[in-house]
């Protein structure tokens, strides 16, 4: 069960009293409380009541709009600001969203019609393919109705067949008026196309551009303007080519190629694989007799999005959508540009009822680098008609549309499934094969379903109405959420894990704990196998490492002294074993199956451990006064510190729990847990429940609970199943929450079912089984799909890090939409084919591929770091050492102004100094893999190897495939190498 989170940014000087709710039910994913960043909506600018009046001072029509202009005060005068170009991004991209087109048509799949229990039809498409030719086998399915489509993806079992009956059952449909039926006319695939254009609208795009001279404060008047500026013939130029309409072939957006009765010049571009057509107000036709201007207001008064180009300085009068006269027009884009520091100004109106779409205007919302400029409008533009197909006025008439061609498809096409045995296939499994029975009838039908749907495809190609998207041109850059190799030769199974520092500190199945820290030293062991931790929190301001150890009646909670760790690790002090640590027990929680703790600076530490469907308080005193000499910290126990508040009793034991920080602190704390079918709010104070939402769904697997925060208002993302909602519920008023319906609730759905989630603003990334979906929270758009074959996400308090069987590959850090042109549509990209490892001959394990994606590069901001790595000075044995600023993916503990072989002899020698004294029985298995190393390097010294080896891996960094995930650069792989 997934919860996904919104959450606004923490205002100390306004605590209003709001609570939202988000959940999640992985552990990992709730430990990013306190490092998510600033978020608020009104980033996105807010809704004003917009009036202006005419040349002779009559007051127009009033429109209520909202208002992005990139900070709060218009009259200030701003310098020129910098903005993030990882920040902008376009909102469901077709790549990812346009499924039909790219997994359906034109390959054997299956479709089914059927009624739902209130009568209304609807069609159902699944395919069995390959994600992105990933080796990652799964079932896709669309489910087709008049209110829109869900998609989902499955995984695939050899051994357990799926039904079209759990494929329902899994997109909440178990009842149905009649049962659904196979059709088998390919025909049907026409349907589908067409059902997907209306859905998800052009592939190409038409915009207005309106030049508005200083003064003009009348449609009349812009309309009129005969010609532009220079500074409008600048910014043109800017946009796109001029172009002949006379014989042209591309995107006309309306335009007529033929007989230049709408203009002979216009402007016209390709982004990101989308046309885009502007319809210029000065090069469409002039009419000195029509003063309205019939003909440039019947293309630009139809254009969903409106760029004016306005004369004169911040002080002139300024534009307002009221003055457009259009019922159509949903959104201006209002630019001024600055002559005395070449710069362009950009200021949004939306209509309010045009849902939230990025990317937000910097503050200021001013542009000196152009290219930079360009960028940010298109993707705006083009985000902000796709968020505007969301709006009643089109959602109605595209609602009217499916419903009329589902009907259409159920009535045509259901007499005919009795006159063909085949068709009995109700509820049948969804088979990868064609059946034994009648094999060259159904190997026919199958090549001819084929042969028409590769012909659709090829039309639709043709006509330019295929999601050309997949192949673009733009400049290779990086994402925010490419990742680094931080390990690749792990080879244990990996429980869980917490960032220490640079370093990571993992739990595994079968060696203990142990402390890594990446590639430059070997894992050291820090418990041995005696201590299974299945649950784990390093807070490095707390100077506290709590874990849940051990399974059963016998799992409780331990507390150690991070600094006590860290002398043990520097002393090279024997590997704790359960028996060392029984002080740090807290005796109560035995039988914890799970905890939680609050993760947001600024309030005491708590701690809610579940015993069976008992929850257990617990509160950490008042921290020790500072001045406390080292050794007199080390000799008190961290238990000693813990009290236990109060036990509160549910009905049933929780699957996902969260803690809630109040608006005060004072009595008004909450739990939010998960169990059965529904989400409860407690009052910690009282211990009262409340109900806080309901899961209409016969199975439901819950994900995590994630509290979050919008300008000061606490939060929760309710996530479940394939379902994100994001519910705002009112503090408590006296004893009990104002829970009711709240215009800021809303929700989304991943396409796979995720097992982790993790914020980090302005991202939300779901963690599957093979894939990473990353989102915007704000609005729940999807922005990218990531294949990672076999994922698992392991941490993500401070940086993330996850596994995964298929290594890095360096050959290109470059996202999918920057790829070849020569790809065919239906190729996948070469950015989203990882290496897999080849088999292992020898029979040992394969080692597992650690990947670490930094939170600073999400949150695109200075966050609050952790301490050094615990490592750090056993490394750093030379004197002052220089520290270089590092790249953008080298991890800022490897930064250093040595050369390689100095790094390699610092690594030797610190190898071997642990390998005189951790000679212990619980630490046999390092001793012989220390030596090992310790020989290999002692060769590497004397010059029998390091040329080699620095020759292998260069020469391997020049013909690595390039992957989904992305590698570190070129500088990282030769830190990591060595």
């Amino acid at each position: 069960f997934v919860v996904d989170i919104c959450v606004y940014s923490c205002n100390a000087r306004r605590r209003t009293a709001c609570l939202t709710v988000l959940l999640c039910s992985s552990s990992a994913s709730e430990d990013l409380g306190c490092r998510r960043g600033d978020f608020s909506r009104k980033h996105y600018g807010s809704v004003e009541l917009l009036i202006s009046s005419d040349a002779d001072g009559a007051i127009q029509r009033a429109g209520r709009f909202r208002v992005e202009n990139g900070s709060s005060d218009e009259t200030t005068d701003y310098t020129p600001g910098t903005w993030r170009r990882t920040d902008v991004h376009l909102e469901n991209p077709e790549y990812h969203t346009r499924w039909f087109f790219k997994y359906f048509l034109g390959k054997v799949h299956q479709n089914y019609v059927g009624t739902d229990a209130e009568k209304n039809p609807f069609y159902l498409s699944v395919v069995l393919s390959d994600q992105n030719n990933q080796r990652v086998p799964q079932y896709r399915a669309i489910l087709w109705r008049k209110t829109g489509t869900l998609k989902i993806s499955l995984p695939y079992s050899p051994t357990k067949t799926l039904s079209v009956k759990s494929i329902l059952s899994a997109m909440n449909m178990d009842r149905f008026e009649r049962g659904p039926r196979e059709i088998l006319n390919p025909e049907i695939q026409k349907v589908s196309t067409v059902m997907e254009q209306q859905l998800i609208g052009s592939v190409n795009f038409k915009f207005g551009v309106l030049y508005a001279k200083d003064g003009q404060l009348t449609d009349d008047e812009m309309f009129s303007n005969e010609s532009g500026s220079e500074s409008f013939d600048k910014f043109l130029n800017l946009l796109g080519d001029t172009i002949t309409l006379q014989g042209w072939a591309g995107y006309r957006g309306g335009l007529d190629t033929k007989n230049d009765t709408t203009g002979m010049k216009s402007i016209y571009t390709v982004y990101q694989g989308h046309e885009l057509m502007f319809h210029v107000s000065t090069m469409l036709p002039y009419s000195k007799e029509n003063k309205q201007q019939v003909e440039r207001k019947r293309h630009i008064g139809n254009d969903i999005v409106t760029i004016v180009f306005q004369e004169g300085d911040d002080a002139s009068p300024s534009f307002k959508p009221s003055m457009i006269r259009s019922h159509f027009t949903h959104i201006f884009a209002l630019v001024r540009y600055n002559s005395q520091n070449d710069s362009y100004r950009l200021k949004i109106f939306s209509e309010e009822s045009v849902p939230l779409f990025g990317p937000p205007l910097p503050s200021p919302p001013v542009f000196t680098d152009h290219q930079e400029f360009r960028d940010f409008l298109l993707v705006k533009l083009i985000n902000g008609e796709k968020a505007t197909l969301e709006t009643p006025t089109f959602a109605q008439k595209r609602q009217r549309t499916l419903d009329m061609l589902i009907r259409s498809l159920y009535q045509d096409l259901m007499p005919d499934l009795h006159k063909n045995m085949l068709n009995r296939r109700s509820f049948s499994d969804v088979l990868p094969e064609s059946p034994k029975s009648a094999r060259k009838k159904e190997e026919a039908r199958q090549a001819e379903f084929v042969r028409i749907g590769q012909a659709l495809k090829l039309k639709t190609i043709v006509r330019g109405d295929a999601p050309t998207s997949l192949v673009t041109t733009g400049l290779c850059r990086k994402e925010p959420w490419e990742s680094q190799s931080f390990c690749s030769t792990f080879p244990y199974e990996m429980v869980c894990a917490d960032s220490w520092g640079q370093s990571l500190l993992v739990a595994t199945d079968t060696a203990g704990v142990m402390l890594l820290d990446g590639e430059t030293l070997p894992p050291v062991q820090v418990f041995d196998k005696t201590m299974m931790v299945k649950q784990m929190h390093v807070l490095e301001p707390q100077d506290l490492l709590i874990t849940r150890a051990d399974k059963g009646k016998d799992a409780r909670l331990y507390v150690f002294r991070l600094s006590a760790l860290r002398r043990g690790l520097e002393e090279r002090q024997l590997v704790r074993n359960k028996c060392d640590s029984r002080e740090n027990k807290l005796e109560k929680t035995k039988g914890c199956h799970l905890y939680s703790i609050n993760t947001h600076h600024g309030s005491e530490l708590r701690i809610v451990a579940a015993i069976r469907n008992k929850l257990l308080l617990i509160t950490r005193k008042q921290p020790r006064l500072e001045g406390f000499s080292a050794i007199a910290a080390g000799a008190e126990s961290p238990v000693e510190e813990f009290q236990y508040i109060r036990e509160i009793c549910l009905c049933d034991p929780p699957v996902v729990m969260a803690l809630v920080d109040g608006p005060t602190g004072e009595n008004d704390n909450m739990i939010c847990v998960a169990y059965k079918h529904q989400f409860d709010l407690i009052n910690e104070s009282t211990g009262d429940a409340y109900r806080l939402h309901h899961v209409d769904a016969n199975r439901v697997n819950f994900v995590a609970a994630i509290d979050v925060y919008e300008d000061g208002e606490a939060g929760l993302l309710l996530c479940y199943n394939y379902i994100c909602y994001y519910k705002k519920v009112c503090p408590f008023n006296g004893s009990t929450p104002m829970i009711q319906s709240n215009t800021s609730d809303f929700h989304f759905s991943w396409n796979q079912m995720p097992k982790a989630i993790v914020c980090a603003f302005p991202y939300i990334l779901a963690f599957t089984t093979d894939s990473i979906e990353i989102r915007l929270v704000v609005n729940g758009n999807l922005v990218y799909t990531a294949v990672v074959p076999e994922l698992q996400l392991t941490a993500s308090r401070s940086d993330i890090y996850f596994v995964s069987s298929a290594p890095v590959s360096s050959a290109s850090n470059c996202s999918s939409r920057d790829t070849s042109s020569h790809s065919s549509p239906q190729t996948p990209t070469g950015y989203e084919m990882p290496v897999f490892p080849s088999p292992l001959g020898d029979g040992k394990p394969p080692c597992k591929h650690i990947f670490k994606i930094p939170l600073s590069n999400l949150v695109g901001r200075s966050i609050e770091r952790p301490l050094k790595s615990p490592l750090v000075n056993k490394v750093l044995t030379t004197p002052a050492p220089v520290m270089v600023s590092p790249a953008p993916l080298i991890s800022a503990t490897h930064s250093l102004s040595l050369s390689r072989m100095e790094i390699k002899e610092i690594a030797s020698r610190t190898r071997k100094e642990l390998l005189g004294k951790r000679t212990t029985r619980g630490a046999e298995w390092e001793v012989g893999q220390w030596h090992r190393q310790a020989e290999e390097d002692e060769q590497e010294e004397h010059g029998g190897r390091a040329q080699s080896t620095s020759t292998d891996v260069y020469k391997q960094r020049q013909v690595r495939d390039s992957s989904l995930i992305t590698s570190s650069s070129s500088s990282s792989s030769s830190s990591s190498s060595v």
